[in-house]
């Protein structure tokens, strides 16, 4: 089987990306019975879109002909595609692609059923700060 893990980087030893669909690449590992056969990196196209990322880096990972995805964060458009295609999809923990594998091997991931909240891992928010209406004195 295949799996798509997105990644920080090219290779097992990159870290995972927080998200899926402007994650930098995509690591596609093949595994045989319980052993990582081989491993080739792709550039995510997706990733610098304006819009629909996630839908293009599902389609991207469903063109190698994955089985699964491992990822931290995977947003509701991706996760249908995905979905829709039969691709399982997985909860990545913080560390390496290689690490993050062998988790799924041995069964220690999370097979997920529902796309991430919106925002999750983007660093979206309006902070303490508020919408920033100051208290200012005006003309004095």
């Amino acid at each position: 089987m295949k799996v798509a893990v997105s990644s920080m980087g090219s290779g097992l030893n990159s870290q995972v990306s927080p998200v899926f669909g402007r994650c930098p690449y995509f690591v596609i590992v093949d595994i045989e019975g319980k052993e990582i056969r081989s491993e080739k990196s792709i550039e995510n196209a997706a990733m610098m879109q304006s819009g629909g990322a996630g839908i293009m880096a599902a389609q991207l990972v469903a063109n190698e002909n994955v089985g699964a995805v491992i990822s931290v964060a995977i947003g509701p458009r991706a996760f249908a595609v995905l979905q829709q295609l039969g691709i399982k999809i997985f909860t990545a923990v913080p560390g390496t692609v290689e690490e993050n594998v062998k988790m799924m091997i041995e069964n220690k991931l999370k097979e997920v059923s529902a796309p991430a909240p919106m925002g999750f891992g983007m660093g979206r928010g309006f902070g303490r700060g508020g919408f920033g209406f100051g208290r200012g004195r005006g003309w004095q």
